[in-house]
């Protein structure tokens, strides 16, 4: 209950103007949350002008077709994985996130092959023109990552590539298609983006009726 509460004081305070850090320091020490809430708290509530905003921004699949897509590698890899293991809720700004807030400490596993799998498949059965991934380079088995994802995007006949970079919001925020990412940041810069594991999420929800 303390946690409900506290997502509706934090979104309170942010329709009134206050910025986020100092809005979510001074409901979540209210509420004695731990790092677990605040850090769901940060990256589900939001303004309802950010809603807005990041809502009228987002395409379906049907806009897929012919186009080029650039995708936040690991974002949407471990939003994908998210779906396989339940580990995962829809923010108030409508995308599908994470519940573990990996990033930067990501670790492939066994769920790993079986996410780009999905990734790959949806790509293809979408009719995108193009797909490219970016990795991040510091990031553990970005190169393993890239190699396998240029395997499965030539074995489904899709054009494109993947690439490590050393600064991959910026190189998405300059791309001239549609960008694939839940990254609230991003998501601000881009004119059109796709929730990619909550359109998997859907099909599935649609194939097993």
């Amino acid at each position: 209950m303390s946690l409900e509460m506290a997502a509706e004081d934090l979104r309170y305070l942010l329709n009134r103007g206050y910025r986020k850090r100092v809005a979510l320091n001074f409901v979540a020490n209210h509420y004695l949350l731990g790092r677990e809430e605040r850090n769901y708290l940060a990256r589900c509530v939001f303004s309802d002008e950010t809603v807005a905003r990041r809502r009228s921004r987002r395409v379906n699949r049907n806009s897929l077709r012919g186009s080029s897509v650039f995708i936040d590698g690991y974002n949407v890899l471990i939003g994908t994985e998210s779906l396989l293991t339940d580990q995962f809720f829809l923010a108030q700004d409508g995308f599908l996130r994470d519940t573990r807030g990996v990033s930067g400490s990501y670790r492939m596993g066994d769920s790993t092959l079986r996410a780009l799998d999905l990734i790959i498949d949806f790509l293809a059965d979408s009719g995108v023109g193009r797909a490219i991934f970016y990795f991040d380079r510091n990031v553990s088995h970005s190169g393993r990552l890239r190699g396998l994802v240029e395997e499965l995007m030539k074995s489904r006949g899709i054009e494109g590539c993947a690439v490590l970079s050393d600064c991959v919001d910026r190189r998405l925020r300059e791309s001239d298609g549609i960008v694939a990412t839940a990254d609230g940041a991003v998501v601000d810069s881009v004119e059109r983006v796709v929730d990619i594991p909550q359109e998997i999420m859907k099909e599935r929800k649609r194939i097993k009726g």
